[in-house]
């Protein structure tokens, strides 16, 4: 005889698990809609613009690969690809630890700095848009229910 578990037993509601899916759903939701804007308007991607936005403010404007796929929340090979994306767009360019000879860093080139600069203004307010206009964006949004998932997530974070 097979036996189905209650559902509050399985995933109750209301819990941290299902506080966290909902702020995932709603940021997933937000960045489609400004990678969307992004590629339409300035033809460069969601990722592509947030790495040369680190790169920008960087000392020297540079990182370590491994850094950079860390902020952009990429693995290593994904990253690496990333750098290819954007040195073929002329953005970035690729250098060599001269220390080490291993380190491979992502250098921003004045054009990506240009792009940067001209970018980040409207970006900016692209956020402020579609976050002012998120019950359009994600249909499904109580905002109450979304600041209440963030407050329980933020009271688990020690620091």
């Amino acid at each position: 005889m097979h036996m189905h578990a209650k559902r509050s037993e399985v995933a109750p509601r209301g819990g941290l698990g299902s506080r966290w899916s909902e702020v995932a759903a709603f940021t997933s939701a937000i960045d489609a809609a400004l990678g969307k804007w992004l590629a339409d308007v300035h033809r460069i991607g969601l990722t592509e613009y947030r790495a040369l936005a680190h790169l920008a403010q960087a000392p020297d404007r540079e990182l370590r690969v491994n850094d950079l796929a860390q902020k952009v929340g990429l693995n290593q090979s994904s990253a690496t690809r990333l750098v290819s994306r954007l040195e073929e767009k002329g953005v970035a360019k690729r250098d060599i630890c001269p220390d080490d000879g291993r380190g491979v860093y992502a250098v921003l080139t004045g054009q990506g700095e240009a792009l940067v600069r001209e970018v980040r203004g409207p970006y900016e307010e692209r956020i402020g848009e579609l976050l002012r206009d998120a019950s359009a964006e994600v249909r499904h949004l109580d905002v109450r229910q979304l600041g209440d998932a963030l407050r329980r997530i933020a009271d688990t974070i020690t620091p």
